[in-house]
């Protein structure tokens, strides 16, 4: 077999594949095989049909085809496997010749990473938040305990902001009720303006059973969006009482005896997370420092697919929240064009970070063991509520551990990456990033990677729709599409 590469542009490549039409044999027997099977001939069982009378009944050009579709994609893998090019996503197949009994020809362009070398990385410097825990933050989280701990009771008053209140909404628009607007029961906190605008204000004051209209927008239904009028009717009107911060809370909501325990606790868990976001960061500033020192063409196609993955995420993510894109987009004071041109430079950064990591990889002779890999579907499996070896079957089916190679491969080159910057934080002291992932680590018998890993899933939850726009530079647990362990997965479809 003969390979030969034209390079179309700096990361789109066009390969020449020449094949002597014995190499076919093989396909050709499993092609005539096949087709027996499916054939029928009088005087012949299935499968048994003479391969002259296929080629007289069916057709020798149906053979042949057969036989091709069948032989492309691992002549294909062969031809990247040769010419030691990084090849991403599916190639444009053309059968250029086939001479029954002589040569068999064909071409594919494919886009590829492009060639560069990582330059030198020792001496960058980077800078990340204080790991400081004040009193403010302590007292935050302690009244957010406070608050799942909380009792309602009936207040015998008008209703105030801060109350919660029992209401029934109506609403129409021309006089014509709008069924889909209307409910009843609905417990709602007053000043949490978390429903329709002016519902709030129309609340403050009314006692149960009394009524108030005014004019808002519906945010929901098939009306949304629509002026109507809007009715609320109050059925009571119930307190809030927050436990007292004494030692009986903290032996309510905790296992310490005493208040000042609990204090202690708190700060410890908020000082483990503050340093857990300090690693973090300093992954996300030293990627993006070394990605400054590199400049790189990247493949148009593979941007754009990482700009529609991200789209999409954000459609799902709004869709959880109940949220359209215009009031995303209204409550982050962004036009549609800021928005846009945002996501493609995000979707450029993470592709961009994914290729140099990559060849950080390759230059650094970085590899995946076993353990590893089992590390990483443990950790994964954990967090989404299914058993390791369930999720190891699903990835084995479905073709996708290439892909957690690659994975796993980009978060070593990036630990690499990390142990040689230097880290610091706004006060100018220098951060172990290594001593203090094992500290933690001793502290919970626990990794440092997975309970990142968890913290970032909560924020993308708690951030939704803002990190689908803003993504980090190159996040290492998103694998573009490309690496050297994929390429055998990126075979041709049927010519």
């Amino acid at each position: 077999m003969k390979t030969d590469v034209e390079e179309l542009t700096p990361t789109r490549v066009k390969l020449t594949v020449e094949v002597p039409f014995d190499e076919l044999k093989p396909n050709l027997d499993k092609a005539y095989k096949e087709i027996s099977q499916q054939v029928r001939i009088k005087g012949f069982r299935p499968g048994k049909v003479p391969a002259p009378l296929i080629d007289k009944y069916v057709g020798r050009g149906a053979v042949l085809q057969e036989a091709v579709n069948d032989a492309l994609p691992e002549l294909y893998g062969r031809a990247v496997e040769e010419t030691e090019i990084f090849v991403l996503g599916q190639p444009e197949v053309e059968v250029t010749e086939l001479d029954d009994g002589n040569q068999f020809a064909f071409t594919a362009e494919v886009d590829i990473r492009p060639k560069f070398e990582v330059p030198d990385y020792d001496g960058l410097e980077v800078t990340v938040d204080d790991a400081e825990v004040g009193d403010e933050q302590i007292d935050e989280a302690i009244g957010n305990l406070r608050e799942r701990f909380a009792s309602l009771t009936a207040a015998n008053r008008p209703i105030e902001r801060g109350d919660f209140a029992t209401i029934d909404l109506s609403a129409k628009i021309d006089g014509e009720e709008i069924e889909d607007a209307s409910t009843s029961g609905y417990s709602y906190e007053v000043g949490s303006e978390s429903a329709i605008e002016g519902l709030d204000e129309a609340l403050v004051g009314l006692s149960a059973e009394e009524s108030k209209t005014f004019t808002g927008t519906l945010v929901g239904g098939e009306r949304a969006g629509e002026e109507a009028e809007i009715t609320v009717t109050a059925q009571s009107v119930k307190v809030k009482n927050l436990p007292e911060l004494d030692d009986e809370f903290a032996q309510m909501a905790s296992e310490f005896d005493t208040i000042d325990e609990l204090r202690e606790d708190v700060r410890t868990r908020l000082g483990r997370q503050v340093r857990l976001q300090q690693i973090s960061d300093a992954r996300d500033k030293a990627l993006e420092a070394l990605l400054e020192k590199v400049d790189i063409p990247l493949p148009d196609k593979v941007v754009t697919e990482e700009i529609e993955r991200r789209e999409q995420q954000l459609e799902q993510q709004l869709q959880m929240a109940g949220m359209t894109k215009e009031d995303y987009l209204k409550d982050e004071e962004k036009s549609e064009e800021d928005f846009e041109t945002e996501l493609a430079e995000a979707a450029r950064q993470a592709v961009k970070g994914g290729f140099v990591l990559d060849q950080l990889a390759v230059q650094e002779e970085l590899g995946v063991e076993n353990e590893e890999l089992s590390e990483y579907v443990v950790t994964q499996a954990m967090q989404m509520g299914v058993q390791p070896q369930q999720l190891a079957e699903y990835l084995t089916q479905n073709n996708q551990l290439p892909a957690i190679v690659s994975e796993v491969l980009r978060s070593k080159a990036l630990n690499l990456l990390v142990e040689h910057v230097t880290v610091k934080d706004e006060s100018g002291n220098e951060i172990d990033v290594e001593a203090v992932r094992r500290e933690l680590n001793g502290e919970t018998g626990e990794t440092v990677q997975a309970e990142d890993a968890e913290a970032s899933e909560d924020a993308e939850s708690a951030e939704s729709a803002e990190d689908a726009a803003e993504a980090p530079a190159a996040e290492a647990e998103e694998p573009a599409e490309a690496a050297d362990k994929d390429e055998k997965k990126d075979e041709p479809k049927d010519a």
